[in-house]
């Protein structure tokens, strides 16, 4: 006997499992995901899930683990070798090694799991998956806008609502000019502008004190642990948190038309012309704030023309918008960035009300395929959560969720084990199978009773019986169903309701073997159970 411990049964942090009914909902959303895209004319790629770490590059914004928050190893030739953090860069180099073959612009959308060597906590997983989406081989903004539209879109297919969901843009060339506008240039300052830029990501979660403590000194979070800062001065802290102040003034903009409407006129305001107040007050703050810089003007103006294209196509009514808080984490963008952001509100682990907030994001990245080709091509692209986007339908009931729950398989009981009577329930499960209905042979050694258990745990609609009753019946070899649904929602009434014989006969008859597979289609049929 080996006396060495069991193996512990445990999973690492960061890790989980999947069940069946999750992994169903999730294949069922994914479908939605992947018609919407399809719908716009992108189509599948798929690469691998290990590339070579110089392929991926260093652009992840945690970089306090090994390997810059990448899992990495040695090949047997000593060359290194990382797990994708992402869906991106691998596709950067798909279209680099096949350039010449693929139409351009190269529309794609790939889905898959990514790996981030990161400190785990609660919601923050080191395996995950993303959907993305990608143009690569256009530098029109046109390809901007639609990749916000389609993303729009793809969330109302899901069920999220109009009023729950904003889609908020930006331009990194914005936040370089401001950047530029208080001395952040050169290579020199790169470590100190990326700890800016990615405090002022964190302002949603953190808000004006939290992000001003990390462009100062840094700052402790509620475990103690501390982040160091960027070091700034007050005045530039203040030239960066001012950016966070045009919101406001768009707001009174808007204020001030209503005012001016409702003293000439009764009604609702008009959303598209209260967004496009919003977008003016908004671009108004900008231009302040880049004045003098190229870097900064050039990102206004592709921000004027992206709200132009998605006003004409008539999104401007509160599903997009531009808004300055929006980064981005990773290095690698460098024009206009978006992030999906569900704005209706869930329980958190204290049973608070909390904003469920991003699900998704992307941006423009024209340089990351030059890294292969050395010269730049532009493209730009959209990632969604899965597991985020996931569990926020799961918190607002979408139907999709909901209504992926399957149900489980025929259960065919054995109650002789002998090899006769086992060829003959294998033959029931054959021929149920053929006419498209799930079935499973129960394989275990229990009796009757613990067998329809089994049924009912596996969530079975139906079993299929035959004992030596049935089949030396007086008319021929026959077979009882067994409607487990209808037979529950009787166990849990009385005997005095009016349909109680009735449904009694429903729920447990017998057929000739040969009605076996039509009969159990009409108890599969009563409960709208699909079949394959």
């Amino acid at each position: 006997m080996n006396a060495s411990p069991p193996a512990r049964a445990k999973l690492p942090r960061g890790f989980a499992d999947r069940a069946a009914a999750d992994l169903a909902a999730t294949d069922q959303m994914l479908g939605v995901i992947k018609r919407t895209y399809e719908l716009y004319g992108f189509e599948a790629v798929e690469t691998p899930l290990i590339e070579f770490t110089e392929a991926l590059g260093k652009f992840l914004p945690d970089q306090d683990r090994p390997n810059e928050g990448v899992f990495s190893f040695r090949d047997d030739d000593e060359s290194w070798l990382s797990l994708r953090y992402d869906l991106t860069a691998p596709l950067a180099r798909y279209v680099a090694e096949h350039f010449d073959r693929l139409s351009k612009p190269y529309r794609s959308y790939r889905v898959g799991s990514v790996f981030r060597n990161e400190k785990p906590g609660p919601g923050r997983f080191r395996q995950f998956t993303q959907f993305d989406a990608d143009t690569v081989g256009s530098a029109s903004l046109a390809a901007d806008a639609e990749i916000c539209m389609m993303a729009a879109d793809t969330l109302e297919n899901l069920g999220i609502v109009r009023g729950s969901y904003v889609l908020k843009i930006n331009n990194r060339k914005v936040l370089d000019g401001v950047m530029e506008a208080i001395g952040l240039i050169g290579a020199e300052r790169a470590s100190q502008k990326l700890i800016v830029l990615r405090a002022i990501d964190k302002y949603d979660r953190l808000g004006t004190e939290g992000v001003r403590a990390l462009l100062g000194s840094g700052r402790k979070d509620e475990s103690g642990d501390f982040t160091k800062g960027a070091a700034l001065g007050e005045e530039a802290i203040e030239s960066i948190l001012a950016l966070f102040d045009i919101e406001p003034a768009a707001a009174r903009a808007r204020h001030d038309y209503e005012q001016i409407r409702q003293s000439v006129q009764s009604g609702e305001i008009d959303p598209r012309i209260d967004e496009d107040l919003r977008f003016a007050g908004i671009m108004e703050g900008f231009e302040a704030r880049v004045r003098g810089s190229q870097m900064g003007l050039e990102g206004f103006t592709e921000l004027q023309e992206i709200w132009r294209l998605i006003s004409a196509a008539g999104y401007n009514d509160g599903r997009i918008r531009i808004d300055p808080s929006v980064v981005r984490g990773l290095e690698y963008y460098t024009g206009p960035v978006f992030e999906a952001d569900l704005t209706f509100e869930i329980a958190d682990e204290d049973g608070k009300p909390v904003r469920f907030g991003s699900i998704g994001g992307g941006g423009r990245y024209d340089g990351l395929v030059g890294r292969f080709r050395g010269e730049n091509v532009p493209a730009t692209g959209f990632s969604i959560g899965v597991s985020r986007l996931f569990s926020a339908l799961k918190a607002t009931r979408s139907p999709i969720i909901e209504s992926a729950s399957k149900s489980g398989p025929v259960i065919v009981l054995v109650l002789d084990k002998g090899i006769e009577e086992l060829a003959r329930y294998q033959n029931f499960v054959t021929r149920l199978r053929s006419a498209n209905i799930r079935a499973e042979l129960y394989l275990g050694a229990a009796g009757m009773n613990a067998q329809l258990k089994y049924a009912d745990r596996r969530g079975a609609v139906c079993a299929v019986i035959q004992g030596s009753n049935e089949r030396d019946h007086k008319d021929g070899p026959q077979v009882t169903i067994r409607d487990l649904v209808l037979g529950a929602e009787l166990a849990a009434s009385t005997k005095d309701r009016a349909d109680y014989v009735e449904l009694r006969a429903k729920a447990q008859f017998s057929v000739p073997e040969d009605q076996l597979v039509h009969s159990v289609q009409e108890v599969l049929a009563r409960h709208d159970t699909p079949q394959l």
